[in-house]
């Protein structure tokens, strides 16, 4: 006999149920082709098999089966409520941390600027909030001149405040007359120096706010105020800093004793012993790659090589990458 199962609990007895049990009830008994109506009976354990005719089933007294229906209720709840229990205590920490990020200030530590406009507002914010210092790295060689006159009346109102400027360059910028003109214009306390490489660009003002480039490009930036960041960044300035040769008053570049070869060639020499190409060395020190291969010739023609490999091995022999190294 196929029962199909009915879609209710016991607390809803469906008609044909109800009626059957009822009956079964007056009776004793119904037929088992007759439990077919409503097999949710035999499911809920109202009726049972009659030992006497397997033909017939017998229903459970009211008084016995509530009990029974009544138990597994009472387990769901427990199953439910232990759930409750579980949820509740994974939740407690997340709430706890939620709480904790409630409570942290509504400025971030590190903020996303995205597009030219934003972060030039948010570097010109800063820069009028700002009077004690100014730290700032522009790696790459020639300025854009239109560049620079933007940024002009900028510093010069934050040195009129009392600010202090310092600013770090590639060698390359010594050649850049716009450079040069940019900073003969500036009235205030003001230094400027270059490495021959330096890291990407930073803008930081009164050590408590910073900005770096997110993307190539620079047209995303981010805006630090981390203090474990800035302190980062600071020393990292600190230490080019203290490498890094005055720009103003510019003056040749002075010789080494090792072949008469300059600061820039034992540089592009460092490099050659690195296995750089030259397209790499020319990126890193923000050099035409002609001009970068005029050194490498020159450094040829000195130390007497023949050949690019030979040349490696002569740079080695000669000594001048293990000599101090000349103030520009």
């Amino acid at each position: 006999m196929t029962r199909a199962p009915h879609r209710h609990g016991p607390e809803d007895l469906c008609a044909e149920g109800s009626a059957l049990y009822a009956s079964a009830l007056r009776e004793g008994w119904v037929t088992v082709e007759e439990i077919s109506q409503a097999p949710c009976l035999l499911e809920f354990g109202l009726l049972r098999p009659d030992t006497a005719d397997p033909n017939r089933l017998k229903p459970v007294s009211p008084a016995v089966a509530l009990p029974g229906l009544l138990e597994g209720i009472e387990e769901e709840i427990a199953f439910h409520r232990g759930r409750e229990t579980k949820l509740a205590e994974m939740f407690r920490p997340l709430i706890a941390l939620d709480a904790e990020r409630a409570s942290v200030p509504e400025n971030p530590m590190i903020s996303v600027l995205v597009g030219f406009r934003r972060i030039n507002d948010a570097i010109s914010g800063a820069a009028s909030a700002a009077s004690g210092e100014l730290l700032t790295i522009q790696p790459g060689g020639f300025r854009d001149p239109a560049v620079l006159a933007g940024a002009l009346p900028r510093e010069q109102d934050f040195m009129a405040r009392g600010g202090h400027m310092r600013t770090l360059y590639q060698h390359t910028a010594r050649h850049d007359p716009s450079v040069i003109a940019h900073f003969e214009q500036l009235r205030g306390d003001v230094e400027v120096r270059t490495l021959d490489e330096v890291t990407e660009r930073l803008i930081m003002f009164d050590r408590s706010v910073a900005f770096i480039p997110a993307n190539p490009d620079r047209t995303v930036a981010l805006e630090i105020r981390h203090p474990a960041l800035i302190s980062y960044l600071v020393t990292t300035f600190e230490r080019l800093w203290r490498l890094a040769a005055p720009l103003l008053p510019t003056s040749p570049q002075p010789t080494t004793a090792s072949g008469n070869l300059s600061t820039r060639q034992r540089t592009i020499a460092e490099l050659l012993v690195e296995g750089h190409t030259d397209a790499v060395i020319a990126e890193r020190l923000s050099m035409n790659i002609r001009t970068v291969r005029l050194h490498i010739a020159k450094l040829a023609a000195t130390l007497g090589s023949t050949s690019r490999a030979q040349l490696g091995y002569l740079i080695g022999q000669s000594g001048i990458l293990h000599e101090e190294t000349p103030t520009l």
